[in-house]
């Protein structure tokens, strides 16, 4: 991401779920209608033109063939969180989203106004996210914006400012962040959360499969991806081999509960015969501190 510009990337995916919502209810693997108003010109072109269903299709099959994996990848994996933030909700007393970037899970998902929701971000992209979202018919409820600049901030206590109550059990959300950092910022996010969670609160977050970044393992539509990233100034830089995960969270004092494949998911929630090419080297994991 560039100093004061919206993810390209997080553009994108914005893109692949309001195709989605141009699906008839019943057909939708997710549901995002508030996607629509993070999209430039160009992209909120392409989203109204998918109004039409031979037009959207023909725009998914475009899509599918220049970034393969990519777009059921990310509907897939956000209707593998949505699901997994809708069980967690009940048990927890306010939930953390890390990176929020152009999430709207705070507004769409039932039961999210009934906790407080602390947003932490950048500055800048908490900025263009209420700029984008004040014509959009949306329900904050009890969010709160908690800007933090990496590497400047101290994340802790601007989140103690705000409200959020250390010790108490929590839901926290970290998702399509991990691939763009560094071991040191991951091994530093695992330390804060040890230190201001509560027992039996629930990480969420996703990362890719570290094989894929070394060339170790070749994974369907991986090379297209690392080439596109690379290209919009967003690499892929960080990743966990699947098999080491349990052992890494362990230092934290976190256990694992799941850790699925999006092609996994993405098997599981498409119709039979149905289902596009989606990545298997990027995961959804879900632990728990003890």
């Amino acid at each position: 991401m560039r100093t004061g510009q919206a993810s390209r990337t997080a553009e994108q995916n914005a893109l692949f779920r309001a195709l989605e919502a141009r699906r008839p209810g019943a057909a939708r693997i997710a549901d995002d209608p508030l996607a629509v108003h993070f999209l430039g010109a160009e992209f909120r072109l392409l989203a109204e033109a998918a109004r039409v269903p031979p037009v959207r299709r023909l725009l998914e099959t475009v899509i599918d063939h220049r970034w393969p994996c990519v777009r059921p990848g990310v509907v897939a994996r956000t209707r593998l969180i949505d699901e997994l933030v809708l069980r967690e909700l009940g048990q927890v007393q306010q939930v953390l989203i890390l990176g929020a970037g152009f999430d709207t899970r705070a507004s769409r998902l039932p039961g999210m106004d009934r906790v407080p929701v602390f947003e932490l971000d950048h500055p800048a992209t908490q900025a263009a996210k209420r700029r984008a979202l004040r014509q959009a018919p949306w329900s904050p409820g009890q969010v709160r914006f908690v800007p933090v600049v990496f590497g400047a901030d101290d994340p802790g206590q601007a989140l103690t400012a705000a409200g959020f109550t250390t010790g108490t059990r929590t839901l926290v959300l970290w998702e399509g962040v991990t691939n763009y950092l560094d071991r040191a910022a991951v091994d530093a996010t695992f330390t804060l959360l040890a230190a201001i969670l509560g027992p039996g609160s629930a990480v969420l977050f996703t990362y890719v499969d570290a094989r894929m970044l070394d060339g170790s393992v070749a994974f369907a539509g991986a090379e297209t991806t690392m080439r596109a990233v690379r290209r919009v100034g967003e690499p892929f830089t960080f990743g966990f081999v699947p098999g080491e995960l349990p052992s890494y969270l362990a230092g934290f004092g976190f256990g694992l509960l799941s850790d699925e494949r999006v092609s996994d998911e993405a098997e599981r929630v498409y119709p039979a015969g149905r289902c596009p090419a989606a990545p298997a080297y990027y995961h959804v994991a879900e632990s728990r501190k003890r």
